[in-house]
């Protein structure tokens, strides 16, 4: 029964989505009375709201979404950077973790004029698609890579989307070299992004963030360090985390080694 209850809740995947219940009965191929049955359940529970006759996703569920203990500890340590990053540029700040082949978008800083994009703070896009999936690829296990390009074909959002798997290979190949990432027009018409990796303490690639530019206006060797700069400022804080986290009889033979290689 949970399975199928989880079934109803992922019918709500695109933003903003509602549903009557012979909807909900069709997407999951569920028969109307147990849709009906389910439905009631998690509406009881306020993971679903009922208005009339149409269901939408419950506030509960974003409580409980925002309390993840590790997305929500990284978008907490992230978000001063990414507002740093905001105020240097201006432009639409994004902020996204590997789950799969995808991105999820933990936070997105936008000023008043929005851009047309497919991105939204809990939303999912393809890896080979945006700038700040091809900023994780590019920092990936060469397995993850290889499956990504696999697939066939590769998934499209617009008609700039890369559809050849050895020019997605020579990008990643690229951003890995420069520790940059480009994406111009994938994911968005009249959008370019640029982006960068974010690693923890342990060197992994955990996240990254990027800049969106309205693609009359992108200007990379100008964003370029500003989008460096917050990718660096927040990988030395997780590596500073990573530390504190430590024992404390580990975080002292590391400042005693640090102390023998200073002298």
């Amino acid at each position: 029964m949970l399975d199928k209850a989880v079934s109803i809740l992922n019918c709500f995947r695109s933003v903003g989505s509602s549903f009557r219940l012979t909807e909900l009965s069709d997407r999951t191929g569920l028969p109307k009375a147990t849709a009906h049955r389910l439905a009631a359940d998690l509406v009881r529970l306020q993971l679903l709201e009922r208005e009339n006759n149409i269901y939408r996703l419950g506030g509960r569920l974003f409580e409980l979404g925002s309390l993840v203990p590790r997305r929500h500890g990284l978008r907490e340590t992230a978000l001063p950077y990414l507002q740093d990053l905001y105020e240097a540029t201006r432009e639409t700040v994004h902020f996204g973790v590997r789950e799969g082949r995808d991105v999820v978008y933990l936070e997105r800083i936008h000023g008043h004029d929005r851009l047309p994009l497919p991105s939204r703070v809990g939303g999912r896009l393809p890896l080979s698609c945006t700038g700040v999936g091809k900023a994780l690829l590019a920092f990936s296990s060469p397995e993850l890579v290889d499956e990504v390009l696999g697939e066939d074909p590769l998934p499209r959002l617009t008609r700039y989307s890369t559809s050849d798997p050895v020019r997605l290979r020579t990008a990643i190949e690229q951003a890995h070299v420069s520790g940059l990432a480009y994406e111009e027009q994938e994911a968005a018409l009249g959008v370019s992004c640029i982006a960068a990796p974010v690693f923890d303490g342990s060197g992994t690639a955990v996240a990254a963030l990027s800049v969106a530019v309205p693609r009359a206006r992108f200007r990379p060797a100008q964003l370029a360090p500003a989008v460096r700069t917050a990718a660096l400022g927040l990988s030395r804080a997780l590596r500073a985390d990573s530390a504190d986290r430590r024992p404390s009889a580990q975080r002292a033979t590391l400042r005693t080694e640090e102390g023998q290689e200073g002298s």
